[in-house]
């Protein structure tokens, strides 16, 4: 089961909930949004500035483009596809997703081929449900298969609940996605594939003789947003994925709910900007400190220190000053015998009522297994708080 350290701090004999509200951190500012749903989150530490309805299940919309891509992305990464291959426009994706479906298209011709580097510029610039068609049936035969990747890729990145019925976005009854989880991908994307990245920031794209331009409204707005993708269904409004690279720091912002492009715009510039200026960071633990201890399990000694892999910042915000929290949590009880290094629990830090981040924590020494009457000890000990 899982166990925060300070359910046995009485108990077992040493503290539990970290008192760094001593250090004078502040509480999360108040924020409003028109967003239904919107999650913000500080690129390098992974500091959670704002959430709002984040776990909220809704339809991807265009924004499942973005998985798309990161199929793609994977596959010229490890030598399974080149920028100079080339697909074959078949009939379904050009009757579903280009000119004649009167969706977002390339304008891509029955029967061309096209270069990915060209249908990737059709995805990321001009939003064509026709390139994505086309990606998906050459990648995996027909598109239910590469949505079965999409969900399947999904599962691996840490996207737990998120589902692709498709690779456009267009409606589909079981697809579904949070803002927390297409954060998740936003920034592996950034993360991974860098050289690619590029793609999200181009002004605009020509294809077929007709020029059209980027669907993000903020890469014109000078504040530093350099990608990703906008999105619209009638069930759930307006949505964006969006990220801001300034001054040294970047943030990723997933928001959905709105009602208007206008208004879309709008709030996701209000969100990025507020989160650019009212957040400072500050330093909780240096590299190679303690952050705590943690029980062991018929150990040769009752604990183990415990050390993130680096230190570990976080960004408060500037003003309102009011207490920080942060505690333990790992699976009770550990056993030993326990290696140094491995991964045994993570430090979760509050700021007011919202969790704010998550670290892993690892074993920063090695516990070998005690003497029998030191595992009989806590053998009994186990069986005493279990019936607690």
């Amino acid at each position: 089961m899982v166990r925060s350290t300070n359910d046995f701090a009485r108990l077992i004999g040493f503290s539990v909930i970290l008192l760094v509200a001593c250090m004078g951190f502040a509480h999360a500012q108040l924020f409003e949004t028109r967003a239904k749903q919107a999650y913000l989150v500080e690129a390098e530490t992974g500091t959670v500035l704002y959430a709002k309805n984040e776990n909220e299940a809704v339809p991807p919309a265009s924004l499942a483009k973005l998985m798309t891509m990161e199929l793609v992305f994977s596959a010229i990464k490890s030598g399974r596809l080149t920028m100079n291959d080339e697909f074959v426009v078949s009939e379904n994706a050009w009757r579903t997703g280009g000119a004649i479906s009167g969706t977002s298209t390339m304008f891509a011709e029955l029967g061309s081929s096209i270069r990915l580097e060209d249908l990737i510029q059709g995805v990321i610039v001009q939003s064509g449900n026709d390139a994505c068609i086309v990606i998906a049936e050459g990648m995996a035969g027909s598109e239910p298969n590469f949505a079965g990747l999409m969900t399947e890729r999904a599962r691996q990145l840490g996207m737990e609940t998120s589902v692709f019925g498709n690779s456009t976005g267009l409606p589909h009854p079981d697809a579904r996605v949070t803002m927390r989880e297409l954060v998740i991908l936003a920034r592996h994307i950034q993360a991974a594939y860098p050289e690619y990245y590029r793609f999200y920031s181009q002004p605009d794209f020509t294809w077929n003789n007709i020029r059209q331009s980027n669907r993000n409204p903020l890469l014109n707005a000078n504040i530093g947003v350099d990608g990703l993708k906008t999105g619209y269904t009638e069930e759930s409004g307006y949505a964006i994925v969006s990220s801001i690279d300034r001054d040294g720091r970047r943030l990723f912002l997933a928001m959905s709910g709105m009602a208007t492009e206008r208004e879309r715009a709008e709030e996701a510039r209000k969100i990025l900007e507020w989160g650019m200026r009212a957040f400072e960071r500050r330093p909780v633990f240096a590299a190679d400190e303690v952050v705590g201890w943690a029980s062991v399990y018929g150990g040769e000694g009752g604990s183990v220190p415990l050390k993130a892999k680096g230190p570990i910042d976080i960004f408060v915000p500037a003003a309102n000053a009011d207490r920080l929290s942060a505690r333990i949590v790992y699976d009770w009880p550990l056993q030993a015998p326990l290696e140094e290094g491995a991964q045994v629990g993570h430090l979760r830090v509050w700021i007011g009522e919202t969790l704010s981040q998550e670290t892993p924590l690892y074993a920063a020494a090695a516990v070998g297994k005690g003497p029998i009457h030191r595992q009989a000890l806590d053998a009994l000990q186990e069986l005493l708080l279990g019936w607690m």
